[in-house]
């Protein structure tokens, strides 16, 4: 049964997203590191402490959107890429439905 929706639109979407996340990957990285110092500072005060944890939890959700991409790219039926590829080659033409 045919989709309703274009796949390969949906999986350039994600090409696109992903090289933004990448683009930011390297600096989130940097952060994470300068966060790590900051927790090495001596004398501390633990609710110092607290909120650089938080925040080094908050940078970590890159990961989680890395993730979400992997899922949306496998939740595309890939027999809907090849075959909207596959029609493309001959052009487009109305649906009379």
């Amino acid at each position: 049964m045919p989709i309703k929706w274009s796949a390969v639109k949906v999986s350039e979407a994600m090409d696109e997203v992903e090289q933004q996340v990448l683009l930011a990957d390297s600096f989130i990285a940097e952060a994470r590191v300068k966060v790590a110092q900051a927790r090495k500072i001596a004398n501390l005060p633990q609710y110092i402490d607290q909120r650089l944890c938080r925040l080094d939890d908050q940078l970590e959700r890159l990961d989680y959107i890395k993730q979400a991409i992997t899922r949306v790219r496998e939740n595309i039926p890939a027999e809907a890429i090849g075959a909207e590829r596959e029609q493309a080659k001959y052009g487009s033409q109305q649906s009379l439905v």
